[in-house]
């Protein structure tokens, strides 16, 4: 008995002592994350709320700027940001819900539907939810233009394949067009009413819809971009037809509430999920979420950004950490690159926190030693200025050695020389988290 009651003693003191430390990890966590976020802020005027959750615990919930800037209103929690793309998964989510009913095939052809569409008896509702159709990017000048639903419709169109469908994987905006005006079609309902009776309500998700130009929504962030001038509002947007690709709005905690709902079946059956989270091309596009892109750490990740006009989200589920992280911005902060910092904090990973990058002078003879290429990188030396993968993205020197880049602070190049005097690697830092990149052999 008294061996039992030791043992027992001894468990306890054992809980004692882990049981803190779990606690203590997880509050440096936050302490980190909460240091990384008024870091952006303070250095790259972060505006929006982000929300970074493990285990259903929150680690870090924060609004920061403001929601109107001519009258000085703040963003909160509960503040509503458009999704961008990250509205494609409630799209590719109704469309396996239809699939589920018997309403739909994932091979039905395009032609079921608008038999008048170019190539439509080529192409089938897996290719579009996969990005395999063939079809282009977008059309971001209609987006903006007052042109009606059947107008634009016949624009779209117009606009030609990028390649034959099912042969390659392009990401194409006008896929997931398509497939919102097919939810319509054979729900006989209009996208926004299907996807609130059949996601959202069911959800919980109290504080997302899809948006219109009538509609008053009350506590909505207005939308600024940036322009050489400074922020500018985003241009009118017609979302009487920009649905599918596009038009959800949400909150930070609305998101959770989703992500929380895609571990169980409410939504969708475990067999039509295996088909959402299945990569189904080299690209790893899933259906309306990217499976395991490169910026996942090494671990499980689902993912998916949006931008458009000064709208930049960022959706990501560590699914076997049960990590959450969202970053929803309404002034073009690079919501994808501070979401990838965030996650390697969670993940506890070391990060670098933002600061302020000044250029200096260096003798630019020593550019000859960098330019080559870095595994997928290329260093390219013009005109005596050195610059990453394309002419558009200048490398600013701030020290001999180390450069940020023009077009993004959060991502810097550093040359690091090895023992024989060469410049054969790079440690490319890209929202505060490091990777070292070798020199390519000849």
């Amino acid at each position: 008995m008294k061996k039992i009651y030791q043992i027992f003693k001894s468990a306890q003191i054992l809980i004692f002592i882990l049981i803190p430390a779990v606690i203590f990890g997880q509050k440096n966590i936050s302490t980190h994350l909460a240091k990384y976020m008024q870091a952006q802020v303070e250095v790259n005027n972060f505006s929006g709320t982000v929300l970074i959750t493990k285990n259903g615990s929150v680690l870090l919930k924060k609004a920061y700027g403001l929601a109107d800037y001519e009258w000085d209103i703040k963003n909160t929690i509960d503040t509503k940001f458009q999704l961008a793309s990250v509205t494609k998964q409630f799209t590719a989510t109704a469309i396996l819900q239809l699939v589920e009913e018997g309403k739909l095939s994932l091979n039905d052809k395009l032609s079921n539907f608008f038999p008048d569409y170019p190539k439509a008896d080529r192409v089938t509702i897996h290719m579009l939810l996969s990005h395999s159709s063939g079809l282009g990017l977008g059309f971001k000048e209609l987006a903006i233009s007052t042109i009606s639903n059947d107008s634009a419709y016949s624009e779209i169109k117009k606009i030609p394949y990028e390649f034959s469908p099912g042969t390659s994987t392009a990401y194409s905006n006008i896929g997931y067009y398509l497939l919102g005006k097919i939810i319509e079609k054979v729900s006989g309902e209009k996208y926004a009413v299907f996807l609130r009776k059949n996601i959202f309500e069911k959800v919980g998700m109290k504080n997302t819809g899809v948006s219109n130009n009538d509609s008053i929504i009350s506590k909505k962030a207005k939308i600024y971009y940036k322009t050489d001038k400074g922020f500018a509002h985003n241009p009118y947007i017609n979302w009487g037809f920009n649905i599918g690709h596009d038009g959800v709005y949400s909150t930070v905690e609305d998101l959770a509430l989703w992500d929380n709902a895609l571990y169980g079946t409410t939504i969708l059956s475990a067999e039509m999920k295996k088909l959402m989270f299945t990569s189904h091309s080299d690209q790893n596009w899933g259906y309306g979420f990217i499976i395991n892109p490169f910026y996942n750490h090494g671990h499980q990740l689902i993912a998916h950004d949006g931008g458009f006009f000064g709208t930049m989200t960022s959706f990501n589920r560590f699914t076997d950490d049960k990590i959450f992280v969202t970053v929803l911005s309404n002034n073009e902060s690079f919501s994808h690159i501070i979401g990838y910092g965030l996650s390697a904090i969670a993940l506890q990973k070391e990060v670098e926190l933002p600061y302020k990058h000044h250029q200096t002078k260096i003798d630019t003879t020593i550019y000859d030693k960098y330019v080559g290429k870095y595994g997928k990188i290329e260093i390219v030396k013009i005109d005596g200025k050195l610059y990453y993968n394309s002419i558009e993205m200048e490398l600013i020197p701030e020290s001999k050695t180390k450069f940020f880049r023009a077009d993004n602070n959060d991502r810097t190049v550093e040359f690091i020389k090895d023992k024989s005097g060469s410049y054969n690697s790079i440690i490319l830092t890209k929202g505060g988290v490091k990777e070292v990149f070798k020199k390519n052999s000849n």
